[in-house]
């Protein structure tokens, strides 16, 4: 073999040992996904609670995240102020521009997991006309409620009748979970609510 020809094998030998050798550039590898950002510490999304729907699907509270979300808690057994509380949130609903109620959801929680099982949580969804394409209507373990509402500033005492006394009140959260703003008129829209609700959807979302 001449001289030149294997001076060209051992380049291109060694030429393909370093190809090998080498780990692979930053360009030639797949691009990792860019990480989740944190949840602010005063998220409602940072509790670790479960619950259910009035389908029976459960959920993750950060599940509901990217968007704003008008959240109350009621119990299925009220007569009056829950009742009431509901009817105020779908007129709060309605007094919105049909943008803005496609990118709010609703949310209600009940205060009474062990009476308000999911035929319960069914038929309140029925009875008030509550489209489940905005509306869920959820339940979740009792130690996770108190831990919700806490969180809500929404308080609540179960009586001895089985009947609760309770903070009636609408919340408004941010697209992280964080409470924006509340109204406790309830039976009648809130004008300066409603407002606040326009401007937080119409805000781009920033995390």
């Amino acid at each position: 073999m001449n001289t030149t020809l294997r001076t060209h094998l051992s380049a291109l030998l060694l030429s393909s040992w370093c190809a090998l050798a080498l780990p692979a550039s930053a360009t030639d590898a797949p691009a990792a996904p860019a990480p989740a950002s944190a949840l602010p510490a005063t998220s409602l999304y940072q509790l670790p609670a479960t619950l259910n729907n009035q389908d029976g699907k459960p959920f993750k509270l950060r599940d509901l995240r990217g968007h704003p979300v008008l959240v109350s808690m009621f119990y299925n057994s009220c007569e009056f102020v829950c009742p009431m509380l509901i009817d105020t949130m779908r007129q709060t609903q309605a007094a919105l521009d049909q943008d803005t109620r496609d990118r709010l959801s609703m949310l209600l929680i009940t205060f009474d997991p062990a009476r308000d099982d999911l035929k319960a949580l069914k038929k309140v969804a029925r009875q008030r006309e509550l489209d489940p394409s905005h509306w869920t209507v959820a339940r979740t373990d009792a130690a996770s409620v108190r831990k919700i509402a806490a969180t809500l500033d929404i308080q609540y005492r179960r009586l001895e009748s089985g009947e609760y006394n309770h903070t009636t009140v609408l919340v408004l959260l941010d697209g992280d979970g964080r409470v924006l703003g509340r109204t406790g008129k309830i039976g009648a829209v809130d004008p300066e609510f409603v407002k606040l609700i326009k401007d937080t959807v119409a805000a781009p979302a920033a995390h």
